[in-house]
């Protein structure tokens, strides 16, 4: 039966509607400012939000197909791949208001509410979405039908226009959905789609197109990264794989070679068996909230580093060839 509670005015607050959220999902993210001001007030704020992004994919191991970074509004095609999408969005928004916040000296919200997700499950639902949020720029002075020359949008590294200084996008998903691997002739035909999407604006119409002109499949080799690991598995895998004894990781120790085997253990159970900080620090000892989650940042630092070690036992559990 749902539960109904009163709110301090005496009024009724209905209970949030839980994110619609899939293992295998890709998403297309839309995030607002407050009414009141610019999400992003100089081209610094739209860069430092770029290099966020960049971590944190990194981080979790997620992949970004499109973005488009407007003054108030940002959009996102994001592949979290298995990953919990709540979890990289609350992660990379935080960081960003924490960055606000401290450079404009003020507090509280910066982001409009919850960000707003809808699921792509179809190759014509992807491609539609990539288109519309390239397209985006159109309503910026200057750039209605130029929207490729707009910088902080995606469109223009996947013409070729403009170098990626980020790293950040990647742009097999849709070449493959094209099954176009060269990038010059896949440039011109995105382009054109693009550019025909903008003046159609249908998606009845698109996949119309869709159907009689070009067979897209999945031949990207995308990926989707098991999140859901046995932690005791894990744990175990890991302190045979460098010859520590299981109760000293777990343990506090002041040995530097514990203490990084730790941090490396709790960055595992937060990206790979999707664990909060509370249920790491029930499998790690002795360590608080906020140690728990510098230990994940020390451990992705350690993998960041290219440590042969840590890096061999993280490829054998995401690409599942661990014989437990």
């Amino acid at each position: 039966m749902l539960q109904l509670k009163n709110n301090m005015f005496g009024g009724v607050c209905m209970p949030r509607k839980s994110r619609e959220k899939y293992p295998e999902a890709i998403y297309h993210i839309m995030c607002r400012s407050e009414s009141e001001f610019l999400l992003f007030r100089d081209d610094n704020d739209k860069e430092h939000y770029l290099s966020l992004l960049k971590r944190y994919t990194d981080k979790y191991k997620c992949s970004i197909y499109a973005y488009c970074l407007m003054d108030n509004h940002l959009h996102l095609h994001l592949d979290p791949k298995g990953f919990d999408v709540s979890k990289f969005m609350q992660s990379l928004n935080t960081a960003y208001v924490r960055y606000y916040n401290n450079k404009y000296a003020r507090h509280g919200h910066v982001f409009q509410g919850r960000f707003e997700s809808r699921i792509l499950d179809t190759d014509e639902y992807n491609l539609a979405v990539s288109a519309y949020i390239h397209n985006n720029p159109h309503s910026i002075e200057g750039f209605a039908g130029r929207e490729e020359n707009y910088k902080y949008s995606s469109y223009g590294v996947y013409l070729g226009l403009r170098e990626d200084l980020h790293k950040l996008v990647d742009m097999s998903f849709i070449m493959g959905l094209f099954n176009i691997n060269e990038p010059s002739v896949f440039a011109e035909k995105y382009y054109a789609f693009v550019s025909h999407q903008r003046d159609i604006g249908s998606f009845k119409e698109l996949k119309k197109q869709l159907s009689s002109a070009v067979k897209y499949e999945y031949i990207s080799g995308r990926q989707v990264v098991l999140r859901d690991l046995s932690p005791s598995k894990v744990i175990s895998y890991i302190s045979d794989k460098l010859l520590m004894p299981e109760k000293h990781i777990k343990t506090a120790n002041l040995k530097r070679k514990t203490h990084e085997a730790r941090a490396f253990m709790a960055y595992v159970l937060k990206v790979l068996c999707g664990l909060g900080y509370k249920e790491i620090c029930s499998n790690i000892y002795n360590i608080t909230l906020s140690g728990c989650s510098k230990l994940c940042e020390r451990g992705y630092e350690l993998l960041n580093a290219k440590n042969p070690a840590y890096e061999n036992i993280f490829n054998d559990l995401i690409n599942c060839s661990v014989s437990w």
